[in-house]
């Protein structure tokens, strides 16, 4: 079966859809008016945990770890991450070691980490002795020792968010010192270029094999760029574009393949949630949709399924997802996976979140989810009806959900093509 045998299944560009406010706000937005969102206020007081012997002082190694905030741009809360101890702690902030791990063990993880404030100017990309230090402990193959001096007992609840890993007690930092450390030099290598376009040193250091969590950190420090056009990226957004420019340029090479010539169902269960993928033998499209039971994080107070999706065509989306960063998450992951196997498909991505997922912990949870779920082996069929049928099979809500929300479902169920006409006149 051929490339030409499925043609571009969308006729067009797609919007975003949503049938939940809270699924489409997620805590960012404030769509219902209250001054806190009552689902993050509530998945806090069930992460509640006491911090262990910690005062103003702290020394510890650094996984490495480092935080850039994203109030009061152009003016960002930046410091470093460590916890109260020293040894490996690699773990507490490498998102592509925690697949397997209960949401209560990411917390703890996460929880461990102190986190220094100071406020920073995002021009100054090395010009400060913090932010030179930072960058120090960003370029590290391995933890680093650090010492820190807080201005007050660091304190607060954790914090949750549907883009970034969970992060413990933060103070103002007083005073920040590192040993030195083993630098990752391919990291070194961009750093150093200081001509190499910030798009160009993300594909390379992903070409290079060095992980998308250490290629975020090293944006969101103002590692990467040209010269003096370098900033500090708040850590939130530098995770998006990092996604976003590794899954564009994987996204343009597969395009460059043939298409797979039949239709795979790829499913897995992580953290209370259903992934299931279908992989169509046609030219590169993507959908991503979400599906979030009653009594879930996003949809606390729902009757039936909150859903949103997300989908582009061949030619690329021009608008931001409102589905978040979770849709160039998920869009790496496939676009990866097609690419290792050096073919082109049309994805259809579809998430199930049941009640149990209780606290959203970062968009690394989707695309680690999504890496596993390409990875399973996959059952094949001849045609979209029986590949989506067993799609269904895996998951447990309703048809009519899925078809009434995702553009592909309706455009591969309801679509005449070229091929249904040939085999009439055949």
């Amino acid at each position: 079966m051929g490339p030409d045998s499925h043609p571009d299944p969308f006729a067009g560009k797609r919007r975003s859809r949503s049938t939940s406010r809270c699924v489409l706000c997620r805590g960012t937005k404030n769509l219902c008016g209250k001054r806190r969102c009552p689902v993050i206020a509530r998945a806090m007081a069930l992460s509640r945990t006491e911090l262990q012997v910690v005062g103003t002082e702290v020394a510890g190694s650094s996984p490495p770890g480092v935080f850039v905030g994203r109030y009061g741009y152009p003016k960002v809360s930046v410091g470093p991450m460590l916890p109260p101890y020293h040894g490996d702690t690699a773990v507490l902030d490498t998102p592509e070691e925690w697949m397997g791990r209960s949401i209560h063990e990411i917390i703890r993880f996460r929880y461990s980490l102190l986190r220094g404030t100071t406020p920073v100017p995002v021009t100054d990309p090395g010009g400060s002795r913090l932010v030179s230090d930072l960058q120090e402990v960003a370029l590290s193959s391995t933890p680093v020792d650090a010492e820190a001096r807080f201005t007050k007992r660091p304190g607060g609840k954790i914090k949750l968010s549907a883009n970034v890993q969970p992060f413990g007690p933060s103070a103002p930092l007083r005073s920040f010192s590192v040993s030195p450390g083993t630098a990752d030099r391919r990291l070194e290598r961009s750093f150093g270029d200081t001509d190499l376009k910030a798009a160009e040193a993300v594909a390379g250091l992903y070409d290079g094999g060095v992980r998308v969590s250490a290629i975020q950190r090293a944006m969101s420090i103002g590692m990467l760029g040209v010269g003096r056009q370098r900033k500090l990226v708040p850590t939130r957004w530098s995770i998006t574009a990092t996604d976003s420019i590794i899954s564009d340029t994987l996204v343009d090479r597969v395009k460059d393949n043939p298409t797979i010539d039949e239709f795979r169902v790829h499913t897995f269960h992580n953290l209370d949630n259903i992934y299931t993928a279908i992989l169509m033998p046609a030219k590169w499209a993507f959908e991503w949709t979400e599906a979030w039971h009653p009594s879930s994080a996003w949809n606390m107070a729902g009757k039936r399924p909150g859903m949103i999706s997300d989908s582009e065509p061949y030619e690329g989306r021009t608008t931001y997802p409102h589905i978040g960063g979770c849709y160039f998450s998920t869009r790496l992951a496939v676009a990866e996976h097609l690419a290792s196997e050096g073919k082109q498909a049309a994805a259809l991505v579809l998430r199930e979140i049941h009640p149990g997922y209780i606290l959203p912990v970062g968009v690394w949870n989707v695309r680690e989810s999504i890496r596993a779920t390409l990875n399973q082996p996959y059952e094949g069929f001849d045609g979209f009806e029986g590949a989506f049928r067993h799609a269904l099979d895996q998951l447990t809500i309703a048809r009519e959900h899925w078809v009434a929300t995702c553009d592909l479902v309706k455009d591969s169920l309801y679509q005449k093509r070229l091929t249904d006409y040939m085999g009439a006149s055949a």
